[in-house]
């Protein structure tokens, strides 16, 4: 009905705040708020009360107490429970977390390390249309991030997880290209308790969108790597808990300038897919040409290609771009107010 009626566009801006309303069942239908319902755009002829308005009279010895709202459960716009707060800031925040994100033993690690806050919540919708749930998010420590968290959505602070990660290890990171290097070796060590919990492991870029989620079913190789395309696979095996030790993961930090690779390709994927080649272990290089698409400053006004998986680009593509790209392909699907444009919900 447009804009006669209030309430789904007051829904619509809780979902896209990531806001809760509490319900409340009060006996005898008391209600804190009352609907007269008087003739009008909703009422032909004035209706009546819907309730009666909650007083102090009704505040006797068996009224319910109030629950405190950090005990209460949440549910998200399809009923489904929100777990908040789940942040992980240490290797011991990351084996109890961990559990609560996996499906089916498997995890979905997604880098927002050079994502703007606008692709990540279209990156959400996607992941909401497609019914993929066992995701955790790795970023900077940003308000954006723990935003995230108090929504339900799992995240790693990369800042806080890295000192745990040093102290612990007593780790020394090259200067040289010091910030790769350290997105590297926090998604390796996600990668090293997934498997220490018995979790598959996908590890990918947040500048990507997911056509279906067909990919994600379980491939029969023991690693899965792109090129450009910076997604990664390690399956829960004998070769990666043979060749994912703590020996290997200091070699990742000790890297430094010892990275040769195009820097086009310099990424988490083209640089495991590299070390795990070293140690004499095969992997299976993913088809670049065939599985995914690639948008970058040139060839605007260009057609969702058939039978792709993936559209991703570079972190240097502009914002607008992106935008427009995406919008192309009837890809860009959240709203000026970075809300999903559409709420898929799925049975469980």
């Amino acid at each position: 009905m447009g804009e006669r009626i209030w309430s789904p566009w007051f829904i619509k801006f809780i979902h896209s705040r990531g806001y809760f309303n509490i319900y409340t069942k009060f006996p005898d239908e008391k209600s804190l708020s009352v609907s007269h319902r008087d003739a009008g755009v909703n009422y032909g002829k004035t209706a009546g009360p819907d309730s009666q308005l909650l007083d102090e009279n009704s505040l006797d010895s068996d009224f319910p107490e109030m629950k405190s709202l950090s005990t209460m459960k949440k549910y998200d716009f399809c009923f489904r429970e929100v777990v908040s707060g789940r942040i992980v800031w240490s290797l011991n925040d990351l084996g109890s977390i961990l559990p609560s994100v996996q499906k089916k033993e498997a995890v979905l690690l997604v880098s927002l390390f050079g994502v703007s806050e606008t692709v990540t919540r279209n990156l959400l919708c996607h992941f909401e249309r497609l019914n993929i749930w066992n995701y955790i998010f790795i970023g900077p420590a940003t308000d954006f991030l723990f935003h995230l968290a108090q929504g339900g959505h799992p995240v790693i602070d990369a800042d806080g997880f890295l000192e745990d990660i040093k102290s612990f290890k007593s780790l020394r990171i090259q200067e040289s290209n010091a910030r790769l290097i350290k997105e590297i070796l926090l998604k390796a060590y996600v990668v090293k308790k997934g498997l220490e919990l018995g979790y598959n492991t996908w590890v990918v870029d947040g500048n990507m969108v997911f056509i279906d989620n067909e990919f994600f079913l379980d491939p029969m190789d023991n690693f899965y790597a792109g090129e450009s395309l910076d997604l990664f696979y390690v399956k829960n095996s004998p070769s990666a808990h043979k060749i994912w030790t703590h020996d290997f993961l200091h070699d990742v930090a000790a890297m430094g300038d010892k990275i040769a690779l195009p820097s086009d390709t310099v990424n988490f994927a083209s640089v495991m897919a590299k070390l795990v080649g070293q140690k004499g272990i095969r992997f299976k290089r993913i088809d670049e040409k065939s599985f995914a698409m690639k948008i970058g400053n040139q060839n605007l006004n260009q057609a969702l290609e058939t039978n792709k998986k993936v559209v991703y680009w570079f972190r240097e593509l502009d914002m607008n771009s992106i935008q427009k790209h995406l919008q192309e392909m009837s890809l860009w699907v959240i709203d000026n107010d970075s809300s999903c444009r559409a709420v898929v919900c799925h049975n469980s």
